[in-house]
């Protein structure tokens, strides 16, 4: 498949994740949106996000995987590259697509919000709505929420797609829904990234905006968290799939 191909895909694909997964944080956290007021305010506001994520990867899968397979997600295309299911030299341009694409979608995001960045006073939900942050930072209990996490993800992906099951144009949606599944289970920990590009491009996008009201560090010791547990969680799924099929007496499916 030609490298353009890949990276436009990867670029549209991701850019529809986080334009509409940082636009549904910013709605809950954001002072004085509609999504701010009344029943959001309970608490409930997780469940809003959590489902806007599994949307937006739906959504996202079922309108570039065609193109370049939406992997949407560098800890995906690691892991599918660790089993043979497409070449190592696919994974650096996919990769370079998918931050890309975060980082543009977490700032037309920005942008829908414009009037209510001033209002929010609060300095690190403003960084919340960008990227991911621990609610009790730990960083083994972090590392590990986003390994297991990410090993989940890539572990369901890939029952998914297998033609055992015949998902066929079910898959975008029931991916989606096992991204929301996580998030409602697991998310609550650190915000569950399970995707580094998700968490690097909007965090980059959060360092350089000029964002009205001001605006706290990018939390940078932490970003390593969200890259390297979920890098490794998506291989480690991958793998633990790969052995499992052979237990259950069948064959491994052959690569995409």
């Amino acid at each position: 498949m030609p490298f353009s191909v890949l990276f436009v895909g990867e670029v549209v694909g991701t850019f529809i994740l986080c334009f509409i997964g940082c636009a549904s944080v910013m709605q809950v956290l954001l002072t004085n949106t509609k999504g701010s007021m009344g029943f959001l305010s309970s608490g409930s506001g997780w469940l809003v996000i959590c489902v806007s994520w599994g949307f937006a990867v739906a959504f996202s899968v079922y309108a570039t995987g065609w193109s370049s397979g939406a992997h949407i997600n560098p800890a995906v295309t690691l892991g599918m590259a660790a089993i043979g299911y497409i070449p190592w030299s696919w994974v650096p341009i996919m990769c370079l697509g998918q931050v890309i694409g975060a980082f543009l979608g977490s700032i037309a995001a920005y942008l829908s919000y414009m009037n209510h960045w001033a209002l929010t006073e609060d300095l690190t939900l403003k960084l919340c709505t960008f990227c991911t942050f621990p609610q009790v930072r730990n960083w083994k209990n972090n590392f590990l929420a986003e390994f297991w996490g990410t090993f989940m993800l890539l572990f369901g992906v890939l029952f998914i797609i297998d033609p055992h099951n015949g998902a066929g144009p079910l898959a975008p949606f029931l991916i989606g829904m096992l991204v929301m599944t996580i998030g409602l289970s697991i998310g609550g920990s650190t915000g569950w990234a399970i995707n580094p590009a998700r968490d690097l491009g909007p965090r980059i996008a959060h360092a350089i905006l000029p964002i009205p009201g001001g605006k706290r560090d990018s939390d940078w010791g932490y970003a390593w968290i969200p890259i390297v547990a979920t890098s490794v969680g998506g291989i480690v799924g991958a793998l633990v799939y790969m052995w499992i099929w052979p237990l259950f007496g069948a064959a491994v499916p052959l690569p995409l």
